[in-house]
């Protein structure tokens, strides 16, 4: 996420040509952004870390069933 912040502050300042960022290549500005491609797009699938995720929210989900299943909720009193 840091070079993804990174990236988009890069462009624009290039863009706006602010400082010393108007004589930089469009090269160096958009590195930031093709290495946050290569994490989230290559890495990411590479070590399963999206699969982690996936994981966690289906272990959030059973823990959400398991502690509804013990206390339920009671039904609204109707007057």
């Amino acid at each position: 996420m840091p070079l993804l912040l990174i990236g988009v502050l890069l462009v624009l300042l290039r863009w706006l040509e602010v400082g010393p960022l108007a004589g930089l290549s469009w090269w160096w500005v958009l590195s930031p952004l093709a290495l946050c491609f290569v994490w989230f797009e290559v890495l990411e699938r590479a070590f399963g870390m999206d699969k982690r995720q996936v994981e966690a929210t289906e272990w959030q989900k059973r823990r959400k069933a398991r502690v509804d299943a013990q206390f339920p909720q009671k039904a609204p009193r109707r007057d």
